[in-house]
């Protein structure tokens, strides 16, 4: 890499990915817009200016940041309104300009303009630039921040307010410095301008940042800690001098005693005091100092940390991805940590500790939500969290190994998973290497599908009948004959999403074994979920994604329909499958439904229905393979014939 690109690599890092910078400059005609471009270009005010100026390239060291900014002019006229609406649709950053000799142009800021960014939704930050100074009434002065203030508590979107003169070039470099700074050190991610106080994200990114710099996990930076952090982010040290002032200022601030959490203990900066000098930089318009911070630990504009630190995870559609041993210890040593009492009942404030240093608790909303078995304190055993784990790792990798990073995993990320081989190979191996299985369960309404997710874990079944119109998951772990665990997680499929899921050809790849599940009361439940287990089937011996198959005769307690037997049984013969396992949720009687479930799903190769259509098409493919030995059996022969017959006409040919 060139020295040249090396730094502009350096200065894009530095600026959050950020290669350039689009500033768009609208307001009224008049207003001083293409004066101020023009001016800020060549520092010399132009004595003309076109009606729209071309885009406008400021050089690559016009600001200490080294990213490019380009600024675009825009039309004042009625039938352009379009065009600039889409100029503004692709801005980084808004200029938004009034004169400062005509207040209705002021006025036109909150009636027209910054509604009109509203409904256009443009999302960046607006800069109000108050232009002509120079030609404002001596008697009308107003100090900006009164003019100002109205207007930025209704539209907290506007990031800064300045006034200059193009004429006599006041402030026209810090226009769009600030238009510059906006973008690439944005405030709306690390601060709440209402409350005065830093957005829970980025306290939760600092807290994350604290933890990594203090080595010892003494809870407070020492002096030596401090001057590694400084080295790492500014690449230079702090002076002695320098450290006693910065803990000079925390402690005039956070004095602490008593029970109060001083920003300053004896072995040093507190997390307290950590927090407390990021916001004193934000008030002070330092933004550049937390952003500097954040990025040289990875996180991006959205306080997440970047992408390219996120492996991604490639698989064929009918491989799977779990948890490798590494991070699975990590994550039972995490348990123990945050489980204070060693009760094994991760309480939820216990858990929303171990996300606190993550952008969110990443279970509080579905799929995960719900999906693990609660204890009667509301906690999760460690079981529970593994499986929580288990079941973001199989829907979302990334997102898993994502969030175990931000937990404080310091393991290789691109190790943290392992992809599982085949189920087409374990097929044929007659043996599945997977440590985690996804069961689908289907069946029709009010069969017991939701019933049989909640009784896995340990949910009461709720009074009543609810449909479920959404998938749902529920994960746990199941103990096998010998000690054995695996992870089982059950996918709910609702009855109407079923010609929706085999519209696609590989729906049936990541499901391990299907669970079909009917009301044993109900004959209509019955011929339902025959159905259902005929279009699966089916579905699986038309994509090869043939799919292990169990059926489940749910409300046990209740009276089966008076051919219950005869029909499951020419069904379940004729398909080649076993006879529906009997279970009553209600009655907590589950016939060890769950390990049989596993077992089926170990062995790939059994537990296969065939439908009469799978079962003529192997026969054809017999019958043509039988044809085709015959045919090469034949054709050997007649080789073997003329080659015998040519030795023959050989030696006649010789005796004679």
């Amino acid at each position: 890499m060139s020295k040249a690109s090396s730094k502009a690599a350096a200065a894009a890092l530095a600026a959050g990915g950020k290669t350039g910078v689009r500033i768009v400059v609208a307001g009224d005609r008049g207003t001083g817009k293409s004066s101020l471009i023009i001016t800020a270009a060549v520092d010399n005010f132009p004595g003309t200016c076109p009606p729209v100026l071309p885009p406008t390239r400021l050089a690559e060291d016009f600001y200490p940041d080294r990213v490019p900014v380009t600024i675009i002019d825009t039309s004042s006229k009625l039938e352009d309104t379009g065009k600039v609406a889409e100029e503004l649709k692709r801005a980084d950053a808004v200029v938004l300009t009034y004169a400062c000799d005509r207040p209705e142009t002021l006025d036109r800021l909150s009636t027209f303009w910054l509604p009109k960014l509203r409904q256009l939704e443009v999302k960046v930050p607006v800069i109000v630039v108050g232009c002509k100074l120079d030609l404002r009434d001596e008697n009308q002065q107003v100090s900006l921040e009164q003019v100002m203030s109205p207007i930025m508590q209704q539209f907290r979107e506007i990031e800064t307010c300045i006034e200059c003169s193009s004429f006599k070039r006041i402030q026209i470099p810090e226009v769009f410095y600030y238009a510059q700074k906006a973008v690439l050190h944005p405030t709306a991610p690390l601060f709440d301008q209402e409350s005065q106080t830093l957005k829970p994200r980025c306290v939760r990114a600092l807290k994350r940042i604290f933890i990594l710099c203090d080595h010892d996990r003494d809870g407070a930076l020492s002096d030596a800690e401090l001057n590694d952090f400084q080295v790492k982010c500014f690449n230079a040290p702090l002076q002695p001098s320098e450290i006693v002032g910065v803990k000079r200022v925390v402690e005039e601030k956070l004095p602490g005693g008593g029970t109060t959490d001083g920003g300053v203990n004896e072995r040093g900066l507190t997390l307290t005091g950590f927090l407390f000098l990021h916001a004193l930089f934000i008030e002070k318009g330092r933004l550049e100092t937390t952003w500097t911070v954040l990025r040289k630990f990875g996180y991006n504009n959205d306080i997440r940390l970047d992408d390219e630190l996120i492996p991604s995870f490639k698989r064929a559609p009918d491989e799977s991805v779990e948890l490798s041993s590494e991070p699975l210890d990590f994550l039972r040593g995490i348990y123990e940590l945050f489980d204070g009492d060693y009760d094994n009942n991760l309480r939820p404030a216990e858990l929303d500790d171990i996300f606190s240093t993550a952008p969110d608790s990443p279970w509080d909303e579905p799929p995960y939500k719900d999906a693990a078995e609660r204890t009667s304190l509301g906690g999760l055993s460690v079981n529970a969290f593994l499986s929580e784990w288990a079941l973001m790792t199989l829907l979302h990798p990334s997102r898993a190994v994502e969030y175990l990073i931000y937990i404080g995993y310091l393991g290789d990320p691109s190790t943290a998973v392992r992809v599982t081989r085949k189920r087409r190979l374990d097929r044929k191996k007659q043996q599945s290497e997977r440590n985690v299985f996804q069961c689908f369960v289907f069946g029709p309404k009010k069969a017991g599908k939701t019933s049989l997710l909640n009784s896995f874990i340990g949910r009461p079944c709720p009074d009543g009948h609810a449909s479920t119109t959404e998938e749902k998951f529920a994960a746990n772990v199941v103990e096998l004959p010998g000690g054995t665990k695996k992870t089982l997680v059950l996918r709910e499929i609702p009855e109407d999403e079923v010609k929706g899921l085999l519209s696609s050809k590989e729906s049936l790849a990541s499901c391990d074994i299907a669970v079909f599940v009917y009301d044993s009361s109900d004959e209509s439940s019955w011929k339902r979920v025959t159905e259902l287990l005929l279009d699966v089937a089916g579905h699986g011996e038309d994509t090869g994604y043939e799919v292990p198959s169990l059926i489940i005769a749910a409300k046990d307690d209740l009276s089966s329909f008076p051919t219950a037997i005869q029909e499951t049984t020419r069904v379940t013969q004729d398909l080649g499958i076993e006879a529906p396992i009997p279970i009553s949720s209600r009655m907590g009687d589950t016939n060890n439904v769950f390990r049989r479930i596993v077992n089926a799903a170990e062995h790939p190769h059994l537990s296969i229905p065939e439908t009469e259509a799978g079962k003529s098409r192997k026969q054809y493919h017999r019958l043509v393979n039988r044809s085709l030995m015959f045919v090469s059996v034949g054709a050997a022969v007649a080789i073997v014939g003329l080659a015998a017959y040519r030795v023959y006409a050989a030696r006649k040919s010789s005796s004679s």
